[in-house]
């Protein structure tokens, strides 16, 4: 069973890091074409695609670098860097 668990916060972890690459680049993206549609210009979207892409890679370096940085018996809030006590022990 234990080994179980492990899979899927695994594959959960997988997960995240596909939605923490993918939502910048479709929100950027959305607001470029809105912008681009507003300014009636054509090269706002390409800027705020690679805008977007670039805080996707940031959000993903950070939760990697959470990840492997803690210690083993403390999780870190996602929101900021501070341990929390593991309740089990």
């Amino acid at each position: 069973m234990k080994y179980q668990n492990s899979v899927y916060r695994s594959l959960a972890q997988i997960m995240q890091f596909g939605i923490n690459m993918l939502v910048p680049i479709f929100l950027c993206t959305f607001l470029g074409i809105y912008i681009d549609r507003w300014l009636h210009t054509s090269f706002v979207v390409i800027i705020m695609f690679f805008l977007g892409a670039a805080a996707g890679a940031r959000n993903v370096y950070r939760f990697a670098k959470n990840i492997y940085d803690k210690p083993s018996g403390e999780q870190y809030s996602s929101y900021d860097n501070t341990p929390d006590k593991d309740k089990s022990k």
